[in-house]
């Protein structure tokens, strides 16, 4: 009764990641880089993923599509819309990125071919689906006028060197969205924009997924534009979730160390004026963490007990986190 219920769960997701675990071998010795990640996005949800560059952000989200290191050694389970990703064979994860998931990434000039038109990379994708090539190309103008670029016949003759970064992004949304994903992976995409492309970008991203009921997994290093958009944030660092919140709460009352230091090391446009904080020493990656809690060396809390054992989740307040003494942690 207990495995139905759970698996029901998993269709109504978007996104299942329980306990994921991960490693790759170099030079005959294993390397971790994951330690029991556990995220879920409800369909419809927005769920933002932050910490520092190195933290296994962009790992954790790409493992929704199946993209593991080569060699990789996993344990655990990535479930997308009921889909077993980890058993997945190739043809099943090939239908699964044309069908039920979508990726936004960093930088669409690394993404984008330079050498071929906008237009052939749209109907690309539109005919991967099994669209006819003339429905492809009768859709892809509508597309790019639903993301807001201006005269789309004549973009779709363009080359992406023609377009600025914001223009270049908004296109590679459409085609991320002209699926219908019931997934959307958006890794850091508006990380390369200024602040009023940014604010555009983001706000096209939730009117499309909105009216298409999808489910985003928001990854990036941004607090402050986490905690507007997202219903929810988990907080990663050495490859583990030390905290989960929503993102009032997140904000109010952080429960991780780590998670208060984030607060402190960014600039925000609200609110009084505060001192900004640089968190000491430098971020790890889950190798090369020491024992107990990976934070420890870096965290003004730490004690002895810090190194016996790896925290477990337990709840504080409004968050589910990873820390012998939240209590102490809220300003």
């Amino acid at each position: 009764m207990l495995q139905k219920k759970e698996a029901e769960t998993a269709r109504r997701d978007a996104l299942d990641i329980s306990g994921l675990s991960l490693a790759v071998s170099r030079s005959g010795t294993d390397v971790p880089l994951l330690a029991g990640v556990s995220v879920r996005v409800a369909r419809g949800e927005t769920v933002g993923l932050v910490g520092e560059s190195g933290s296994g952000k962009s790992l954790t989200s790409r493992s929704a599509l199946g993209m593991l290191p080569r060699g990789a050694r996993t344990t655990g389970g990535v479930t997308v819309s009921g889909v077993d990703v980890l058993g997945a064979d190739r043809r099943t994860l090939r239908e699964l990125r044309r069908t039920r998931v979508s990726m936004i990434f960093q930088d669409p000039r690394a993404s984008i071919n330079p050498v071929r038109r906008v237009g052939d990379y749209l109907t690309e994708g539109l005919r991967a689906r099994g669209v006819s090539s003339r429905e492809a190309a009768e859709r892809a103008p509508d597309l790019l006028d639903q993301v807001g670029i201006r005269d789309p016949r004549g973009a779709l003759r363009r080359f992406p060197h023609e377009f600025s970064g914001g223009m270049l992004q908004r296109v590679m949304i459409a085609g991320a969205l002209s699926t219908e994903p019931e997934l959307l992976l958006a890794d850091e995409p508006t990380t390369a924009l200024d602040v009023t492309t940014q604010a555009e970008v983001v706000g096209l991203l939730k009117t499309m997924q909105e009216a298409h009921g999808t489910g985003m997994l928001f990854v990036t290093h941004d607090l402050d534009l986490a905690a507007a958009i997202c219903d929810r944030i988990y907080v990663m660092y050495a490859g583990r979730i030390v905290e989960e919140a929503t993102g009032a709460s997140l904000f109010r009352s952080p429960a991780h160390p780590y998670t208060r230091a984030l607060l402190e090391a960014s600039p925000s446009v609200h609110g009084e004026k505060a001192v900004v904080k640089a968190i000491r020493g430098r971020p790890l990656a889950l190798a090369e963490a020491p024992s107990g809690c990976s934070f420890r060396d870096r965290c003004p809390l730490a004690e002895e007990s810090c190194a016996e054992g790896v925290p477990p989740y337990r709840a504080h307040g409004a968050s589910t986190v990873a820390c012998l003494r939240p209590e102490e942690v809220a300003p």
